[in-house]
């Protein structure tokens, strides 16, 4: 008969525990938002199913707002690259993992992504639990369009300084999810000190609400983006 000692029964049961907890928390499970939240998301998908689709962004509020305060920025950067804004105001990881799960990806092959989300997840997820968020989505592209290449950008800055509790929440989930970068697939980037002064506080002139960004910072974004983006689209 199998025996199974007490100290293995336990270890057995603290790696389901964990592989459990991993599996279940909020930033890893999938979930639908409601109203304007599901219009847009119709609407991604509807241009989606139009084809034409070279460059995809995706992320929050953050994305969206290359509509507003970034949209003549996009028009000069963007414009003439079949490029699709996937972002969403209010947006955590787990929305985004289930819009990437409902049609947001569906048959198309963009050329590249840029993926920047993680930020409204840090009042109420760890580092760890962003991270596997982030890592979850670039999974899902990659099984959805292995041959999108992923443009992976560290969280950006928020608050006014360095001492911003959720700024070093996403700088932990930063340090953590870099690690996905392979170099061919998946490509890491933290532009996120063209936004700060010398002394790490953030200027209003760039994210005016220490959050979302002005027009010039939209303008940082695309150059500091330029080069590499410029490079995984031409591959």
């Amino acid at each position: 008969m199998l025996r199974i000692t007490l100290s293995a029964l336990l270890l057995i049961t603290l790696l389901f525990t964990e592989q459990t907890r991993a599996e279940e928390h909020s930033a890893l499970k999938p979930v639908p938002r409601s109203g304007g939240w599901m219009t847009r998301h119709e609407s991604f998908n509807k241009r989606v199913a139009q084809g034409n689709v070279d460059l995809v962004f995706i992320g929050d509020s953050i994305t969206q707002g290359w509509e507003g305060n970034g949209k003549e920025i996009w028009t000069k950067y963007y414009g003439e690259r079949n490029a699709v804004n996937l972002g969403i105001g209010g947006d955590r990881t787990q929305h985004v993992i289930w819009r990437l799960d409902n049609g947001n990806l569906k048959d198309i092959n963009p050329k590249a992504a840029v993926i920047m989300i993680g930020t409204n997840n840090s009042g109420s997820n760890s580092s760890q639990e962003i991270a596997e968020g982030v890592q979850k989505i670039v999974e899902q592209i990659r099984n959805k369009s292995p041959k999108t290449k992923i443009l992976l950008l560290a969280v950006f800055p928020r608050g006014a300084n360095k001492d911003d509790g959720r700024r070093k929440v996403n700088q932990g989930a930063n340090t953590i999810f870099s690690k996905l970068d392979d170099g061919k697939h998946i490509h890491y980037l933290d532009i996120g000190e063209a936004f700060l002064e010398d002394d790490q506080t953030l200027p209003r002139s760039i994210m005016p609400d220490l959050l979302h960004l002005s027009p010039q910072g939209y303008e940082i974004w695309a150059k500091s983006i330029e080069t590499k983006l410029a490079s995984l689209l031409s591959k």
